[in-house]
């Protein structure tokens, strides 16, 4: 690989639709629970960590709009057992999921996200069900066959695809969107390893796994590639 993200540089390429709620909307979510408090020591001083908590507490406004392929994906047959949401940012996704019934783990390098998550979570009556975790994924793995739905919707990491793959139960659905190469074109400063390379995601699923035929996934928008796929 090239170069890795972290939890944040390449996790931000797609957020849903335009909303209404802002970071710092709702006076009641100040009484909500904050993401996990202290900084991991990994992402001290992290430059992408810095640079996306600026970006969330100033130049964001949330929307909370779950991503097409989670839509897709919570709305297909799914085992039980709960959601991970990588690179999660102010999930829509995350909420939509704990809105089914199902426990999420969000995890993202920006407590900041987390935050705004965690507090439009406990305004909707989620807070149970939303665990946010701030963390490096380039360090960060889950453990495997635990969740019934891997999200990955706008973040790449070859290094950490293997490890997402395995963390879904026999049954369970992975969902995927990142950049292409394509999309270098009109964002120069795209390291080349944040990109899929041809094929991919698909060609790096490990054996056991269906890609699904889904219209969601098979119209992704230009410079970027869906992957919808049930491990068997």
């Amino acid at each position: 690989m090239v170069a890795k993200p972290s939890a944040a540089t390449a996790g931000r390429c797609a957020r849903g639709a335009a909303g209404s709620v802002s970071a710092g909307h709702n006076s009641g979510m100040d009484r909500a629970p904050a993401a996990p408090s202290g900084v991991p020591p990994d992402l001290e001083g992290h430059p992408d960590r810095l640079k996306w908590n600026a970006r969330y507490r100033h130049l964001f406004a949330a929307r909370f709009t779950p991503h097409p392929l989670a839509a897709a994906a919570l709305a297909l047959p799914l085992p039980g057992g709960p959601v991970l949401d990588l690179a999660s940012g102010p999930s829509g996704s995350a909420l939509a999921a704990a809105a089914a019934g199902r426990e999420v783990t969000a995890v993202d390098a920006s407590e900041v996200a987390l935050t705004i998550l965690a507090k439009e979570a406990a305004r909707r009556g989620l807070a149970g069900l939303v665990t946010p975790v701030q963390a490096d994924l380039r360090a960060w793995r889950p453990g495997p066959g635990g969740y019934a739905l891997v999200l990955g919707t706008g973040y790449w990491d070859r290094d950490l695809f293997p490890d997402a793959a395995a963390a879904v139960a026999p049954g369970g659905l992975l969902a995927w969107e990142a950049f292409t190469a394509e999309a270098r074109r009109g964002r120069p400063g795209l390291e080349p390893g944040w990109c899929l390379d041809p094929g991919e995601p698909a060609s790096l699923l490990p054996a056991g796994y269906e890609v699904l035929a889904h219209p969601v996934a098979e119209t992704a928008p230009a410079g970027r590639r869906r992957l919808l796929a049930r491990r068997r």
